[in-house]
């Protein structure tokens, strides 16, 4: 800094040079001689205060520092004290072992200004919210800390694929929430089991349990099964949807076609045929006859326990499913049937609020009231739906639109808040007579009673959006006379079969316990994870097929990796000098993880997240293979670097079950034993001792113990789940993988061999 410059205060408890006294110092400085500079300050100090009580201004301090000591001319009185004063408030007139004296202002020992670095904008995170059909930034409303209600199954009949779809895609979301951006997520899931359909499945399972205890006659069933198929036939004729028509026409083809040989059976009077075909019909006409036997005898039901007995059974399987399919519990499960005196209280209160009304023992959402109020808006999720019938319907359930109980409602739009119970259905006392809650009502007091106003997030199924959930949003938001009571909806995309609409009620679906039975939970996380989680996916050989591909695919280059870690290395040995190779791989590995982080900010892309991740293993792989023809050794610190982020990447995303330090656990699931760890030693003690007795063989032409290696390597070792990979000039590399995929590969071999040998004509 100049003397001119020095004009203004620099430090706190500096006073800042007067006008007057900068020209002072300017003077001062431009005298050439020491001596006569060193009297001109003299002189100048001496009109002016610079001793105790002074405050420094940068002039002082800027001519102080051209001064290396204090003069020793006792002429010099005021340069000697002035220099001690200023000496003992800044410590020295330059840094330690810094040559100061006279000098040129530019060159004076002060630290230089320091300016963060530009940096860039990090991502946010951005969600698809059905709310706004964007992808909104994601901003919780209290800190870290989520909110999330999920709508879970209605527990009447087996756990589908379709449940799969939702629920592992919802735990991958979570999962990455949770664990990837930290957040502290806070997840509740509902069990419907008051429900139409588990109401009337409940009451069919036990009527038809209750007709095949009686055992009929084959005469009286046959006359059973011919009085039950005339009503299905009206039903048959009357249904106009296409998929649902041909399921009810795959039912009817089935039943007539199991009757025939009961009826020629009975008139030729074959008792021992008789007996089992008449097992038969009855378990094909099932469906057909708990219909027939509902609709006339369901009234006279009952018992309670026969409802709640079904819904308990089934959420069992639900768990177990679930379990297995590495889906995380929910922090908190609720159940309507534990939550009846909520749901009683929820609806007196939109009552009170002028936004419900009771008829004939029933309570109804008064939609057009509720979407006139200036602070209200109905069908957030869907408005183009508003007044679709049909979705209206569906979402009232088969034993609520009937004629009378259409005829309760003010508009045909209003829906059910609680029901008045027929006979033949379960009730719960309340202010307006005996009755059960509506179907939307229940996840609006459950979600209420633990998250409040106002959650986070809620999920559920792209089908669910109307007129389930816009009817929740309705209720709550006149419950608690907000316009807020979800701030992001999440809804899963669809999932097809083989391209073709998966339908429980058309009987086109499958369980998850065959799907598993197919493939394992890995595989098929793999594969949602390989889509969007907000479109529709195809359950499907390719999507599978695409699945099982990127396992192999990822396990190979862990199985390589950790093979590459067990040779043996001193403690100096772990850190190799990197070339060019090494720190353009490690380039890649963070420009892949920053992709991946993008993606994971994008809607949470798991599909372009994984592509980037086997991108980068694809690097990995060159560069091993280019090492391995170099006969170098790959960095090891830096593949494990890349296998453990990879590592950890799959177990957010719930790909990896159990604990695994890197690449996928080896053992089975549930396995308290470290395989990997357990067995490896003495496998390679085992590499070791083949590869010196091949080598014995080979110097020796002994080609009888050659073939018995390879014997060792491609029959008896896959048995054991172990792969021999011989490397002409390297050693062998010792991999644990799944017997069965090992056996696979046996037999691919074989075939391609004998392909091979046909076409050479050597077979």
């Amino acid at each position: 800094m100049s003397v001119a410059a020095a004009a203004g205060p620099a430090f706190p408890g500096m006073a800042g040079s007067s006008a007057e006294q900068a020209p002072d110092y300017r003077s001062i400085l431009s005298i050439s001689d020491a001596a006569a500079r060193a009297q001109a300050l003299n002189e100048h100090l001496s009109t002016r205060s610079y001793v105790q009580g002074h405050s420094l201004s940068q002039a002082d301090v800027d001519v102080f520092r051209q001064l290396s000591a204090p003069p020793t001319d006792p002429r010099l009185f005021h340069v000697a004290r002035w220099f001690r004063h200023i000496e003992a408030v800044l410590g020295g007139p330059c840094d330690k072992g810094g040559p100061c004296g006279l000098q040129a202002s530019k060159g004076r020992c002060v630290q230089p200004q320091w300016s963060p670095p530009t940096g860039t904008e990090p991502c946010k995170l951005r969600l698809y919210n059905s709310l706004t059909r964007n992808k909104d930034v994601f901003i919780p409303q209290d800190g870290k800390k989520v909110t999330w209600y999920c709508c879970g199954p209605t527990v009447y009949d087996a756990s589908h694929m379709g449940h799969a779809r939702s629920y592992i895609s919802f735990d991958i979301l979570r999962r990455v929430l949770k664990d990837y951006f930290k957040f502290d997520v806070f997840y509740c899931m509902n069990i419907t089991d008051i429900d139409d359909k588990i109401i009337k499945r409940a009451r069919q399972n036990h009527l038809f349990e209750q007709y095949r205890e009686k055992k009929p006659q084959p005469a009286q069933l046959l006359e059973d099964v011919h009085a039950a198929l005339k009503p299905f036939s009206v039903k048959l004729n009357e249904t106009t949807d296409p998929n649902k028509k041909q399921m009810l026409e795959r039912i009817q083809h089935a039943v007539k076609l199991a009757a025939e040989p009961l009826e020629k059976a009975v008139q030729s009077q074959l008792t021992g045929e008789v007996d089992s075909r008449a097992e038969v019909l009855l378990e094909e006409a099932r469906d057909l006859l708990s219909d027939w036997l509902d609709s006339t005898l369901g009234s006279g039901v009952t018992d309670n326990s026969i409802f709640s007995k079904l819904p308990k059974f089934w959420e069992g399987e639900f768990h177990k499913d679930m379990a297995a399919l590495n889906v995380l519990p929910p922090d908190v499960l609720t159940r309507v049937s534990e939550y009846v005196p909520e749901i009683v209280n929820f609806v007196q209160k939109i009552v009170d609020n002028g936004y419900g009304y009771a008829s004939n023992g029933s309570v109804y959402f008064d939609t057009a009231k509720f979407a006139s109020s200036e602070k209200h808006s109905y069908g957030k999720l869907v408005p183009e739906a508003v007044g679709d019938q049909n979705a209206l319907q569906e979402g009232e359930g088969d034993l609520s639109v009937t004629a009378d109980r259409l005829s309760e409602k003010r508009s045909p739009n209003d829906f059910a808040l609680w029901k008045a119970s027929k006979p033949g259905e379960p009730s719960w006392p309340c202010p307006w007579g005996k009755g059960r809650p509506g179907w939307h009502i229940e996840c609006s007091a459950m979600a209420s009673t633990l998250l409040g106003a106002s959650m986070d997030i809620h999920g559920g199924g792209f089908d669910l959006r109307f007129p389930h959930h816009d009817n929740e949003l309705a209720q709550s938001e006149a419950y608690f006379e907000n316009d807020c009571w979800v701030r992001y909806f999440l809804h899963t995309g669809h999932l097809t079969i083989a391209g073709c609409k998966m339908s429980k009620s058309l009987k086109n679906f499958i369980t998850i316990k065959d799907a598993l039975k197919k493939h394992s939970a890995r595989q098929l996380r793999l594969a949602f994870l390989m889509h969007s989680w907000k479109d529709t996916l195809d359950y499907s050989s390719n999507t599978m097929e695409s699945a099982l591909q990127y396992e192999k695919f990822m396990n190979e280059f862990f199985l390589n990796v950790k093979d590459i870690l067990r040779a043996p290395v001193d403690l100096t040995g772990q850190f190799e000098k990197w070339e060019d190779e090494e720190a353009e791989l490690n380039r890649i590995f963070y420009a892949k993880k920053m992709a991946v982080h993008e993606a994971l900010c994008d809607n949470i892309d798991t599909r372009t997240a994984l592509e980037e991740m086997r991108a980068l293993v694809s690097q990995c792989n060159l560069y091993v293979a280019a090492r391995k023809a170099a006969r170098r050794t790959p960095n090891r610190a830096l593949l494990e670097h890349i296998a453990l982020y990879l590592t950890h990447m799959l177990k957010i995303f719930g790909a990896i079950e159990e604990e695994s330090s890197l690449g996928f656990p080896v053992g089975g699931p549930g396995s308290s034993l470290n395989l990997e760890a357990t067995v490896m030693p003495y496998l390679q003690v085992l590499s070791e001792f083949r590869e010196g007795v091949r080598k014995i063989a080979r110097e020796k032409k002994v080609p009888e113990v050659l073939q018995l290696s390879d014997s060792l390597r491609d029959d008896v070792l896959p048995e054991l789940g172990v792969r021999f990979e011989d490397h002409e000039g390297l050693p062998t590399v010792v991999k644990l993988v799944d017997r069965d995929t090992l056996l696979k590969e046996r037999e691919e071999k074989k075939r391609v061999s004998k392909i091979k040998c046909l076409e050479l004509d050597i077979c």
